[in-house]
């Protein structure tokens, strides 16, 4: 089965409404499937941008499977950066038969894709579709870091029955309890506490996950970094920008991120060397006011394209000589905390050692830090995500 089989092509009108797009606007720059599904086989795309119109499973939002279309719209009319991009849409994914039929196509895409080094950006449709965003690397027998900007950590809701499906509030249940378990850390970005209960705050703890608080971002969302950094695949759920700057989506709330701190996030995204698929969820277009929710998913996705094009690939540490290497003993000298710094981006990482026997190939495994982290162990004292990193190496 080839992957144009799993596509409806691009409708010319929708994405092209108003005019013909000028030399230098993306439109011109992509190869959008309306005709002639692009060639992955001979040509060199660096990402892939398709559509996923299924929202059966997204609670309270009907109607997100219409977004990808009116998002493509504004994107395609913004102009390309001082680079030269190759990006490929392939067209939407139509709703299967059931909703696990439309997450095995999504699953097959994304698997392909990566393994084509080509990394697939999915405009969706419900947040459940995260769910086969993640199944994709089962195929690819790798380790994940996951990474979800949202603003409730959809582990369950009480008042649906969510025991025997898949949606957009209990999708992260099914990935914590799938088997095989190749899920290595899980973040969250951004929740607020009045949409989390307490039991579900003591369950990430004892999974040693990161979940950080809409307020620990305020004014200084340059934390996210590192956190994203530490991705493999990243999931954006429109809800948590706040609905002044993004209306567009029916469970939108009074807070959130503001429409920049969204875009920065996603260059932090574009950025990483490490990530291999994103996804952009929970647009409906049915509450857009002026099609500001679409415009700004738009500039989201130009910020995360420009980021990729930007990549350093300092990913440590070869060669050596790019990097410096920072050690600090903690106070009662149980532990030599080793950290390394780019020369050429200036972020850091640390070392956090594999116990022994757990690791046959390596000795270590190197962790995205701030460099608070290092102040932190200078003074003395274990940085809190080097203890969580090494029990989970446990």
């Amino acid at each position: 089965m080839s992957l144009a089989d799993f596509f409806s092509p691009v409708d010319s009108n929708k994405v092209n409404a108003n005019k013909e797009f000028f030399a230098s606007q993306l439109g011109t720059q992509v190869e959008i499937y309306t005709h002639n599904f692009p060639d992955l086989e001979t040509q060199a795309f660096d990402i892939a941008i398709f559509g996923v119109l299924e929202d059966r499973n997204a609670i309270n939002n009907q109607g997100c499977a219409l977004g990808p279309d009116y998002v493509r719209e504004k994107f395609y009319s913004l102009y390309q950066g001082s680079y030269t991009t190759r990006i490929a849409d392939l067209g939407n994914i139509k709703p299967g038969n059931t909703v696990s039929d439309t997450y095995f196509a999504v699953k097959v895409i994304v698997t392909e894709l990566v393994k084509k080094n080509i990394l697939p950006l999915i405009i969706g449709g419900g947040q459940d579709i995260t769910y086969a965003q993640y199944l994709a690397y089962e195929a690819l027998e790798q380790k994940v870091d996951l990474v979800i900007i949202d603003n409730k950590f959809d582990l369950d809701d009480s008042s649906h029955d969510t025991s025997l499906e898949t949606t957009s509030v209990s999708y992260l249940n099914k990935i914590l309890l799938h088997q095989p378990n190749y899920l290595f850390n899980y973040s969250n970005i951004g929740y607020q506490t009045y949409y989390v209960n307490q039991e579900s705050l003591r369950v990430m703890e004892k999974l040693l996950f990161d979940v950080h608080r809409l307020g620990d971002f305020y004014e200084k969302v340059s934390i996210s970094e590192p956190i994203i950094r530490n991705a493999n695949l990243l999931s954006f759920d429109v809800s948590a920008i706040r609905s002044s700057d993004a209306s567009g989506n029916a469970n939108a709330g009074p807070n959130g991120f503001y429409g920049e701190e969204a875009c920065q996030i996603c260059r932090y995204a574009g950025l990483n060397d490490k990530l291999t698929s994103i996804g952009f969820y929970e647009f409906n277009p049915a509450y857009d006011s002026n099609g500001q929710t679409a415009m700004l998913l738009a500039q989201m996705i130009w910020y995360f394209v420009d980021g990729f094009y930007h990549r350093r690939k300092d990913f440590p540490l070869q060669p050596k000589s790019q990097y410096l290497i920072y050690r600090a003993s903690l106070k009662d000298n149980t532990h030599e905390l080793v950290f390394v710094k780019s020369k050429k981006t200036d972020r850091w990482w640390m070392q956090v050692p594999y116990p022994v026997g757990t690791s046959k190939n390596e000795r270590y495994h190197l962790v995205p830090c701030r460099y608070e982290d290092y102040q932190i162990a200078v003074s003395g004292d274990m940085p809190d995500l080097w203890w969580r990193t090494y029990q989970k190496l446990n």
